[in-house]
């Protein structure tokens, strides 16, 4: 057999057509790995951050009362004492009514009907009594409302304490929240001077408010005198304070 029978013969068209497209396809899997290693690489540094806290107050005066006002019946009939009692606390209403309190801010908090017994365990009357939540809008009538709620009942009134508080308290919370942020961005920016980096914009805010309520105002119903010349109940409001805390994460650079 002589030489040429055994030269190899020139590559078919297709077998040029697949060596090309495996080095093509080579490259971009070189490049795709080259981006993914990047990537990975700059992911693998994580975000410095600096996080603080911070708080605002605002005090003001508040312009709204709460308060409770109770009656209690005692008869041998269940029935009766409901009836007595029921009449009793239509004297408390049109009282409070009278001394600018107002129907939609009247509102049954608690009502209970149960039996007294002696020691024996043997029935000895009936105890009914209804208590009414009391919200007024302005606190210089609530003093004589009370006065006119107790002496339109008498006997068996009872009280529970008085809670203040601000009607619209969104522009002390959003005066508060302004004065929580730039005390949260000082002390930021306090640490980063010290920390010797750059404070970079925030990452993440979390509002922490609080509202803080002056003590209740203390009642005595003994207190209450049956002649003329006792003086009006006053209700002294104080001041409330609306604090607001702030806790944000900063975003730092080198």
């Amino acid at each position: 057999m002589t030489e040429s029978a055994h030269r190899p013969g020139p590559r078919s068209r297709p077998a040029r057509d697949l060596l090309a497209l495996t080095a093509v396809v080579a490259v971009v899997l070189a490049a795709i790995s080259l981006v993914v290693a990047s990537h990975a690489s700059a992911s693998s540094s994580p975000t410095r951050t600096l996080n603080v806290t911070g708080s605002g107050t605002v005090t003001g005066a508040p312009d709204t009362v709460t308060f409770q006002l109770g009656v209690t019946t005692v008869r041998n009939q269940a029935t009766e004492a409901l009836k007595v009692n029921n009449l009793r606390v239509k004297s408390l209403e049109r009282a409070l009514l009278a001394q600018g309190a107002t129907k939609k801010n009247l509102q049954t908090s608690n009502f209970n009907i149960y039996q007294m017994t002696d020691q024996n365990g043997n029935l000895t009357s009936f105890n009914v009594s209804d208590t009414l939540e009391v919200t007024m809008h302005n606190i210089a009538k609530a003093g004589g409302a009370i006065d006119a709620a107790v002496a339109a009942v008498g006997n068996g009134v009872s009280f529970n304490g008085v809670s203040f508080s601000q009607s619209d308290q969104s522009r002390a919370l959003a005066s508060a929240r302004t004065k929580a942020m730039k005390a949260a961005h000082a002390a930021a920016a306090s640490l980063a001077r010290a920390g010797d980096v750059t404070l970079g914009a925030p990452l993440k805010i979390v509002d922490q408010e609080n509202q803080s309520s002056p003590a209740p105002y203390p009642f005595f119903p003994g207190a209450f005198a049956t002649s003329g010349a006792a003086t009006q109940t006053r209700l002294l409001p104080g001041t409330q304070s609306v604090t607001v805390r702030v806790s944000v994460t900063y975003q730092v650079n080198a």
